[in-house]
């Protein structure tokens, strides 16, 4: 009689389930939500104040608009190093159009809508059709309207109606006017990611370019529009300046540094700088946890250069996060003859649960990478 011997099978572990980005993001914002209150509190002043707290709202505004536009080109793994030029042009075209007449706000806002989307469609057409970098694509744009305000500009122009300043000045409660603004281009863009096919493609298309070419997708066009619509964010950041200064500044946009400033706050939202996964709230996240910051300074009178000192930490201390956590993830789970790997099982992980119902491009497949986001 013969007996037969068993090998045990491996068996697989349950993957352990790993928190959001975005919902990390929003744990970090509560933990320097209370530590700022602390810090605050030492000094004796009240951090949850009403007018603190419109303070901190009125400074996520204005970065918040940019950093939305920012969040869709990341995700198309591309860049825009335009927006600080862009926001000064916007303040410039609406204060001269405007000119004081409460009568010229829409045609002025409409026109500055126009030219940010131009700048934005150049952007784009650069950066698809003569397949130069994003990154230095929009550094010459940005270089050009630079040289135009430079060039006709000496100083502050135009003039801003009282009508006008009023979106910067007024607010429900502590909530100021410009931030519910901004969160309703927030919810907008949310709603753009998850549910039209543009936004999935961006996804895609930042996840991996080519694999979405082949699954079908016409790859410029969801780049095209993200640059469009990141520079029509940074148009709706100029005319809140425009209303807040109530003229027009040529240097509005450089001064706030707000080009590296969006991008910081991108990455400190959980989106891959390399494209293909984030959030849009994310993104608002990390917009609020800078607004903290740099509150609980302005409060306790830091030195304002040790803000830009701060906010280093706290980008690296989150990106080494994210590359720990992504790094975890990739991680081979068995190896040997016995493993996935040697039955072809570990492609499979690595193309993830929908490897084989459709490539990059397909609705499930691009869904699946918003759940991961």
């Amino acid at each position: 009689m013969s007996t037969t011997t068993t090998t045990p099978t491996p068996t697989r572990r349950r993957p352990r389930r790993r928190l959001d980005a975005s919902l990390i993001v929003g744990i970090a914002l509560i933990g320097v939500i209370i530590i700022g209150a602390v810090l605050v509190a030492s000094v004796g002043r009240n951090f949850f104040s009403a007018g603190n707290i419109r303070d901190i709202l009125t400074g996520m505004s204005v970065l918040g608009f940019v950093a939305i536009g920012q969040t869709l080109v990341i995700l198309c793994a591309s860049l825009d190093l335009s927006v600080p030029y862009v926001v000064s042009l916007s303040s410039l075209i609406a204060a001269d159009l405007m000119a004081g007449n409460p009568a010229n706000i829409p045609v002025a806002v409409l026109t500055v809508l126009a030219v940010a989307a131009a700048i934005g469609l150049a952007n784009g057409l650069i950066v698809t059709k003569l397949r130069v970098n994003g990154f230095i694509a929009t550094l010459g744009t940005g270089l050009i309207i630079k040289g135009y305000l430079d060039t006709n500009y000496k100083g502050t122009s135009g003039e801003v109606p009282w009508e006008f300043q009023l979106i910067g000045a007024t607010g429900v409660g502590p909530v100021p006017v410009s931030t519910l603004i901004m969160l309703v281009v927030a919810v907008a863009g949310a709603f753009f990611l998850a549910r039209t096919r543009t936004g999935n493609h961006m996804f895609a298309v930042g996840g991996n370019e080519q694999v979405a070419r082949l699954s079908g997708i016409r790859t410029a066009r969801p780049l095209i529009i993200a640059h469009m619509l990141c520079s029509i964010t940074a148009a709706l950041a100029g005319l809140l300046l425009a209303s807040r200064l109530g003229v027009g500044s040529p240097t509005v946009g450089t001064q706030g540094g707000y080009d590296l400033l969006s991008i910081a706050a991108v990455v400190l939202g959980g989106t891959l700088l390399l494209g293909g996964r984030g959030s849009i709230w994310g993104t608002i996240g990390g917009v609020a946890i800078f607004a903290v910051v740099d509150n609980v300074m302005s409060v306790m009178q830091v030195n304002p250069f040790l803000k830009d000192v701060v906010r280093g930490i706290v980008i690296v201390a989150a990106v080494a996060v994210y590359t720990a956590r992504v790094t975890e993830r990739r991680r081979p789970r068995f190896t040997g003859p016995g493993g996935p790997d040697a039955s072809g099982g570990g492609v499979a992980d690595a193309q993830g649960p929908d490897a084989g119902k459709g490539g990059v491009g397909t609705p499930t497949a691009v869904r699946s990478q918003e759940e991961d986001a």
